[in-house]
């Protein structure tokens, strides 16, 4: 059997979620197995997750896991999976994934690989999987020999797909303790779609001059339907919040579409983008080394091209 983590922060399941359900239903499938999701504490709409394979949702009804706690987590995992003689576990490769599948892995005895990006293949009793590795200028491939197996896979590394319906949600109980961190308070960004999730982001740098000239960038980002980003240096210089800094030194995001609007493209920030689907790179700098990884460039003044391409695009939608 594939278990498959449906994180479910505030009660709600996000895109990552059915990325995985969709994920652990095709290497089920792989295996010749079923794929089972579990969900802790407050959820809504659980059975939801047979829409993307999962073909029972397993439920643990403890409001205490509402607070992420990633040893009780972990602990609660690794009992889920023990009980109903998991071969292989999928997480998400999120901040919450991140915290729990190393712990998972030793509580498991099992092989783990982190930031899988593609379906794995079948070797006998192993499974290989395929990861960026080298701050995204290679790919490994890695081959997991154990008895059980963990993964974590990045976002948008598989599309959400629909492959049935609404399934019954079964309530479970695991006697795990509970761990001993205790949440006061936590503060969230709310009402956009965060980076690792974004299929589209709308990115700038100190060609900006200040915080001033951002408004462009948002109005960008809005006609898109975007979530923005920014360089170092700009989340440095408190242009803007720091949860927007993409880079090595930040946030990895592999969007379909990734917009660069004044930014030079150093190594250290193409280490964080580089593994976007299209990259296009507005810069009046015809020798910025972002260039050279961009699929499509404009070598202009981007307060000139920016508002140009904004208008472009809305009679684009509007037609």
């Amino acid at each position: 059997m594939v278990l498959v983590f449906a994180e479910s922060p505030r009660g709600q399941f996000k895109k990552t979620a059915f990325e995985a359900v969709t994920y652990g239903k095709k290497v089920a499938d792989l295996l010749g197995t079923s794929c089972v999701a579990l969900t802790l504490g407050t959820v809504k709409d659980a059975g939801e997750l047979g829409r993307y394979g999962a073909s029972k949702v397993l439920h643990i009804a403890d409001n205490a896991f509402d607070d992420f706690d990633s040893q009780s987590v972990a602990a609660t995992i690794a009992e889920v999976a023990k009980n109903n003689a998991a071969s292989v576990v999928v997480l998400s490769h999120t901040a919450t994934g991140k915290s729990v599948a190393g712990r998972l892995a030793v509580r498991l005895n099992a092989g783990l690989v982190s930031g899988v990006n593609a379906l794995p293949t079948v070797n006998g009793a192993a499974l290989r999987v395929k990861k960026s590795v080298f701050s995204g200028k290679a790919i490994a491939e890695y081959e997991i020999t154990s008895a059980i197996k963990v993964i974590s896979l990045m976002g948008n590394a598989v599309k959400p797909e629909s492959m049935g319906g609404a399934v019954s949600v079964e309530t479970a109980s695991v006697g795990t303790a509970k761990g001993r961190i205790r949440v006061k308070s936590v503060k969230t960004q709310e009402g956009i779609v965060p980076l690792p999730e974004a299929e589209i982001v709308v990115s700038a740098g100190r060609g900006m001059k200040g915080p001033e000239n951002w408004g462009m960038v948002e109005d960008l980002a809005t006609t898109l339907g975007a979530t923005t980003a920014c360089s170092r240096p700009v989340a440095d210089a408190h242009w803007r919040p720091h949860h927007e800094h993409v880079g090595q030194t930040g946030i990895a995001i592999r969007p379909n579409l990734y917009i660069a609007i004044g930014i030079s493209g150093a190594i250290q920030h193409l280490a964080g983008v580089n593994n976007s689907k299209v990259i296009v790179v507005i810069n009046k700098d015809s020798e910025a080394p972002f260039f050279k990884a961009a699929d499509y460039g404009v070598v202009g003044d981007l307060f000139e091209v920016v508002p140009r391409l904004n208008e472009a695009f809305k009679k684009f939608k509007a037609g």
